[in-house]
C-alpha cells in the first residue's frame, strides 16, 4: 500500500471511530455546526466533513451547507448540523400507577407521536406490556418511520443485569417480575426492529434531563421526582447514570423524613415515598382523591387553582419541608452540583421556591456555604425521553453496526 492510500485509509478509520461521538454531539445539541464538531472531536475539517456526510447518508442528521451568515459576522459561515426529522425513531413507553404512554422518539429527544393508555394497570405485566407495544406498533404503522429499538420506563427499581422489577410497590405486579424479558418478547412478537431495554422511570428522567433539559452541563446531577405515586431519585455522574452494583442505587423514596409519619409500602414509616407524593399532598390538604384524572393531575390542579387557600398552602408547605429535609440529607452525602425536581415537586418548587431552598440550606452542610442550585425539570415527558435514550444508546455507540443490526 502506497503512502497516499495509507493516509486515506487512516482518515477513513478515524472517521468511522468518530461517528458515534459525532452523533452524540449533534443529538445533545452540543455541535450545531461543522466547525464546532471539528473542535469537539479534535479532528481535521476534512475528517469532520466526512463524518457529517456519512451520518447524513445514514439518515441520522441533516447538513445545511447554505445556512447564511449572521449579521455582522466575518468569513464563510460553517455548515449547520441538525438531527434528521424524517430519520429513524425508537419506541419509548412508560408505565405508571394510572396507566401507560407509548411514543415514538427521534434523535435529539424529539417526541414524534404519542399514544396515552388510560386503562387500569392489571396485575399481569405481560398483559400491560402487550397493550403498550400494541399502541407503539400502531404509531409506527401510521408514521411509516423506521424503528431501531425500544425502551421502557417502569416505576420500580430494575435489577441489573436481569432486568427484573424488584419492587413495583405502586403496581400490583409481583416483585421480581422479569419486565425486560417480557417487554423484549412483546417487541419481537410485534415485528418491531432493534433491541429492547428497561429502566427505572426516575433514572431515565434524569438521563433525559441531563442530555436535553435542565441537567445539561452538570457533572454531579441529582434528580428527585414524584410522579403519579411515590418518590424516586437518580444521580448522573459525568454523563453516566450511577446505578450502583446491581442497578438499585438512589432509592431516595425510602429515606425516613418523619419517624412518626405514615406507614410506607416498604414496611417502614415516614418515608419520602409517602410523605412527599401527590397522595400525601391531597391528604394534607383535606381533599379526598376523586375518580377523575390521576392523583398527579388532581394535585397539580389543586396547587394551581387553590394555593391561596390557607389549608392548601399549609399542605404545600408541609410537603416542601419534608422534601427539603430529604434533599438536605442527600446533599450532605452526594455533594451534587445541581438538583432538579420533577413531577409535583417541580410545581411545589415553582409555587414557593424560597422556602424549599431555605430548608435545604438550613439542614445541609454544603447548602449553607455552597448554595446548590435547585431547578425544575424542563421536559414534560422526561421518563419517556429517557426510555428512548436507552434505545438510542447502541446507535450512539456505533451507528453503522446498530443500523445494520436493526435492518
Amino acid at each position: 500500500m502506497n503512502g497516499k492510500a495509507s493516509t486515506i485509509r487512516t482518515r477513513l478509520e478515524r472517521g468511522r471511530s468518530a461517528l458515534g461521538p459525532a452523533l452524540e454531539l449533534v443529538h445533545t445539541g452540543r455541535a450545531p455546526t461543522r466547525a464546532v464538531l471539528t473542535a469537539e472531536l479534535g479532528v481535521t475539517r476534512a475528517t469532520a466533513g466526512a463524518v457529517a456526510a456519512e451520518l447524513e447518508a445514514l439518515g441520522l442528521i441533516q447538513v445545511d451547507s447554505r445556512p447564511g451568515a449572521a449579521a455582522g459576522s466575518q468569513g464563510r459561515p460553517s455548515h449547520r448540523l441538525a438531527v434528521n426529522d424524517s430519520g429513524p425513531v425508537v419506541l419509548a413507553a412508560q408505565i405508571h400507577a394510572d396507566g401507560f404512554r407509548a411514543a415514538l422518539v427521534g434523535l435529539g429527544g424529539r417526541i414524534v407521536a404519542t399514544a396515552p393508555g388510560c386503562e387500569a394497570v392489571s396485575a399481569d405485566p405481560a398483559q400491560v406490556l402487550g397493550s403498550v407495544v400494541e399502541a407503539g406498533a400502531g404509531l409506527l404503522r401510521d408514521s411509516g418511520l423506521r424503528c431501531v429499538g425500544a425502551g421502557l420506563a417502569v416505576p420500580s427499581a430494575v435489577a441489573e443485569p436481569e432486568g427484573t422489577a424488584l419492587n413495583p410497590l405502586h403496581l400490583a405486579w409481583p416483585a421480581g417480575a422479569p419486565v425486560c424479558d417480557i417487554f423484549a418478547e412483546q417487541v419481537r412478537a410485534a415485528g418491531i426492529e432493534g433491541p429492547a431495554f428497561t429502566g427505572n422511570d426516575v433514572n431515565l428522567a434524569a438521563l433525559a434531563e441531563h442530555r436535553h433539559g435542565a441537567g445539561r452541563g452538570a457533572q454531579h446531577l441529582l434528580c428527585v421526582a414524584t410522579g403519579h405515586r411515590g418518590v424516586g431519585g437518580a444521580l448522573v455522574l459525568d454523563g453516566r447514570l450511577h446505578t450502583g452494583s446491581s442497578g438499585l442505587a438512589l432509592e431516595v423514596g425510602h429515606l425516613t423524613v418523619n419517624p412518626e409519619g405514615r406507614p410506607c409500602y416498604c414496611g417502614s414509616r415516614g418515608c419520602l415515598d409517602v410523605e412527599a407524593d401527590p397522595l400525601a399532598f391531597l391528604t394534607a390538604a383535606g381533599r379526598a382523591p376523586g375518580p377523575e384524572g390521576s392523583l398527579l393531575q388532581q394535585s397539580r390542579d389543586l396547587l394551581r387553582d387553590e394555593y391561596d387557600d390557607p389549608t392548601v398552602r399549609a399542605a404545600g408547605e408541609e410537603i416542601v419541608d419534608r422534601l427539603g429535609q430529604g434533599l438536605a440529607g442527600l446533599v450532605n452525602i452526594l455533594n451534587p452540583d445541581r438538583i432538579i425536581l420533577g413531577g409535583l415537586h417541580r410545581e411545589l418548587l415553582e409555587a414557593d421556591p424560597e422556602r424549599l431552598r431555605a430548608v435545604v440550606a438550613d439542614r445541609s452542610l454544603w447548602g449553607r456555604s455552597g448554595g446548590v442550585p435547585i431547578l425544575p425539570c424542563t421536559l414534560d415527558h422526561n421518563s419517556l425521553v429517557g426510555a428512548a435514550e436507552l434505545a438510542w444508546q447502541p446507535v450512539l455507540d456505533d451507528p453503522l453496526a446498530a443500523l445494520a443490526g436493526a435492518g
